[in-house]
Parts: structure tokens; sequence; C-alpha cells
């Protein structure tokens, strides 16, 4: 099929009513929980997530989305206005975002951020349309053991190449296979970790899951630590947004090499937005004439960082639906998503499934349109949810979060799931241990026993079938190099912080 053909058929199933309804639904839902302080994308597509449950799965992935690229763009209303990220992809944003709303200038950082986040996710989306037949086309060749290797390989990257301890990283994602292999073993029909509990037997609930570690975790993380007093109405102002022509000038560049930057993040596993962003926005740094404007209000330390993001967050879908490997814990989300639908991602998702695949790249068009519809002449609207009192709204959150768990099986036990995993996210926190390894290794666990069994099965219970083989040994050579530098990179920094504390 050419790529005639198949933007044809993805504009036909983006541009149906239902479509464009829940499109336009998930955008406005993610913009509206991504301007909340502390509840992320992550936490919002969370909350959302068993709104989906009921409907098809092509209209169920494009509101995902939306509600992915609406709580990104939410999340700089915050960030700029109050100093406090949703994501930490949003955490560039505030270095030089409060310093323009500290100086008058808030309105005019919105509205960059908007124009930077739709040109790089537009360039993003047209990446995304030309390289995922090519890639998919190469995938069909892969057997169960390339898809265990790459995996893995994702898995450890996931873990290592994030900020923080590695080991804490490795350690969250064997948590996560560990909840993953939890229910009735699908091979032989054995319980698993189930302590006779028949709520067990079907697994833990991937809703359950997301919702308690990242929505309930998000929630009780900001309590107390929101001020609203450091709004100025009229500095995000309609009339206040207008750039002037050096903020434009400024612009152009740094908004076109942080989307270079966010394409190429994007499509690798385990890097992603977050990644992307710091990159861009160190580069835009290194390469400025006068890097001590940046940290106090440079218009390039946000269009660079927010075009990276927003390029990232289209790409990596590249990854998920071409080969079924999420790069992130969002795109994990997203892969659950499809597997409930009971549709397989992977190479034959484009041949099996057109309408989905098109329908989906072409809804994204159509939501970063929307997205710069609403954010524009809304921001008045976003600026008063930041002022209603959160001893209101927080509570309202939590409520939605359950009544959300308790609909998809109408079981009482997915809220007693969430409790668990809401205060397991929060000692996490405490512990400063990364959440989203452990929410990878969860979806990815189950995918990677069957191929992993499935490999032993055709090789009669040899090992060497993943290095045997041209592809697998590759991905399990890098795989095995980037653990070897992790240890190394960790090792010479405890003994450089060993030597200072001697010197000391």
């Amino acid at each position: 099929m050419d790529l005639v053909s198949s933007i044809s058929i993805g504009l036909e199933t983006a541009l149906s009513v239902n479509n464009l309804a829940y499109c336009f639904l998930g955008v406005f839902l993610g913009t509206l929980i991504g301007v909340i302080p502390g509840i992320g994308s992550l936490a919002a597509i969370s909350m959302l997530f068993p709104l989906t449950f009921h409907l098809e799965p092509t209209t169920a992935l494009i509101m995902l989305a939306g509600i992915w690229y609406g709580s990104s763009y939410g999340g700089n209303t915050a960030s700029i206005l109050l100093n406090i990220p949703g994501t930490t992809s949003s955490a560039v944003t505030c270095l030089d975002g409060y310093p323009m709303t500290r100086q008058g200038r808030g309105g005019v950082a919105l509205l960059m951020t908007t124009v930077a986040s739709f040109i790089g996710g537009t360039i993003g989306i047209v990446i995304l349309m030309i390289f995922s037949p090519t890639i998919a086309e190469y995938a069909l060749n892969f057997g169960s053991s390339e898809y265990f290797a790459l995996m893995l390989l994702g898995l450890v990257a996931a873990s290592t190449i994030t900020s923080g301890a590695p080991a804490k990283g490795l350690a969250m994602v064997v948590l996560g296979l560990a909840f993953g292999v939890v229910g009735t073993d699908i091979y032989s029909g054995v319980p698993r970790f189930t302590f006779g509990s028949l709520d067990l037997m079907d697994g833990l609930s991937l809703v359950a899951l997301a919702m308690g570690l990242f929505g309930v975790t998000e929630v009780i993380a900001s309590i107390g630590k929101v001020d609203l007093t450091t709004i100025d109405r009229k500095s995000v102002s309609l009339k206040a947004m207008t750039p002037t022509k050096d903020d434009i000038k400024r612009s152009g560049m740094p908004i076109l090499r942080g989307t270079g930057f966010g394409a190429f993040f994007g499509t690798l596993p385990g890097t992603g937005p977050s990644i992307a962003a710091f990159m861009a926005y160190a580069i835009e740094k290194q390469v400025a004439k006068d890097p001590s404007r940046f940290g106090k209000g440079a218009i390039e330390g946000i269009c660079a960082p927010e075009a990276a993001n927003n390029a990232a967050d289209q790409t990596a879908f590249i990854p998920t639906l071409t080969l079924g490997i999420p790069g992130s814990a969002t795109m994990a989300i997203m892969l659950g998503a499809l597997m409930i639908h009971g549709i397989n991602p992977g190479p034959g998702l484009m041949t099996e499934h057109p309408d989905l695949f098109w329908g989906l790249v072409m809804s994204f068009w159509i939501g970063n349109l929307l997205l710069v519809l609403l954010n524009v002449p809304m921001i008045g609207l976003w600026v008063r949810l930041l002022l209603v009192p959160y001893h209101l709204l927080f509570p309202a959150v939590l409520m939605f979060i359950c009544i959300g768990t308790y609909t998809v099986h109408n079981n009482v036990a997915d809220v007693w799931m969430v409790a668990f995993f809401g205060a397991l996210g929060y000692l996490m926190r405490y512990l400063s241990l990364p959440a989203a390894p452990l929410l990878l290794g969860f979806v990815l666990g189950p995918l990677m026993e069957e191929h992993f069994r499935r490999a032993m099965l055709l090789s009669r219970g040899d090992f060497m079938t993943f290095v045997d083989r041209p592809i697998s040994s590759a991905v399990m050579f890098l795989t095995a190099t980037l653990l070897l530098w992790t240890v190394w990179s960790t090792l010479r920094i405890k003994s450089a912080s060993r030597r200072t504390r001697v010197h000391q």
C-alpha cells in the first residue's frame, strides 16, 4: 500500500464524527488535567485510561494519544506560571519560563511554547509517517529470539539511561516483572503468586497499578507544595501574549534544533521526551552567544525543549506500533490499551489494521491543531483552574480515580489495589526509586516470558538461539555493553566521591 492510499485511509478514519469528538475530548481532558500542578501526562493517562475500555480500539487510541500530548501542553502552564513541573520534561521549561513570568511576560512564554510544540509535533508526525512502514517491513523477519532481545534492551535502557542510580532502575524493572507474573500461567493454567485469592487469578490490573503508582502518588506528593499567590492574571491576557520581533527571531533555529533532538531520542527505548528536552536545552546554552541569559528568561530556553518534547512524543509511537516495544512508561500504557482490545502491536499492525494505524497518525495532525485552538484563547480558563483550592481539587481527583478503577471490572479489589500501589508509589518517591521502569517491567514482563518460552520450545532448550541469530546477537551485545558501561560508570562515581570524602 503506497503512502497516498494510506493517508487517505487515515483521513477517512480520523475525520469521522465519532473519532473527531473523542480526539477533542482527549485533548481537552489532557490539557485540563495537565494544567493541575503535579499531575503529569502519565498520571493523566492513568486516571482517564478506563474511559477508553468501552470504545472501539481506534477511537480509544486516538483519545489516549490526545490525552497524552494535551497533558504535555497543559503541563507547561503550571511550569511557567508556578514553577511546578507536571513532568520531568516540563522541568526544563521552568528554568526560563518562570523567570519570564516574574518579568511580566508569562503570556509570551505560554504562546511561544504552544507554537514550538506545534512545529515540533508536526515534524515528528511526518517522520512517523515516513519511517514506520520501512521499520515494519524489516520487522516482519523478526522471531521470538529477536523480540525477547529487543524487549530486554528496552528494559535495561529504560532503567539505566534515565536519571538516578541505575541499580535502583534495574531493581524496579525486576519488581515490575515480578508483578507481571502474578495470575494464571497461560501455558499450564497453574495459578502463580495468587495466595489463594480469586481476585488475583487474572493477574494484577494495569489500570490499578498505573492509577495508584502515578495518579495517587502525584496527588499525595503535591499536597501542601503549591503557592497560588504568584499568578498575575494581567501577564497571561491575550493582549500580553504578543511576542516581539526579537522573540520570533531568536526562536526559529532553537525550535528546529530541538525538533531534531526530539525526533531522534523519541525513537530510542528508555529515553523519550525528558532526555530530549534536557539535551536540547543544554545544546542551546552551548551555542548561544550569551549563555548568561539562560535561567533568566531566555526565549530559546523554552522553545527548544518544548519542540524536542513534542517531537519525541510523536516519534515514540514508531517502536511502539511497529515493533510492539514501548520506549517509555506512557507508551507502555498505550501498548496495554491495544492488548486489552485484543490487538497485537507489531509489524503486522499496519497491514492487519491499516485504518487503526493511519487513523491514529492522521488524528495527530488534528489533535495538534486542536491544541493550538484550545491553548491560546483559553489561557484565562486554565489560570482560573489553577486558583481552585487544593483541599477541594485533590479529593475530587482521588474520587474519580476510584470510580474509574471500579468501573473497569466492577470489582472492589481493584480499588484496594489502587490504594496499595498508591502507598507503594509514595514509598518509592520517598526512597528515590523510579516508578517508570516498574511499569515497563509490568507490561513487558508477560510478553518477554511468552517470547522466551516460545524461543526455548523452537530451539529445544538451547540458550544459544539468542546469540546464533544475527539480529538477536547484536541486540544482546548492545544490552551487555550498556550493562557493563552502567556498572563501570557507577563504580567510577562512587570511587570519585570516596576520594573526595578522604581529601576533606
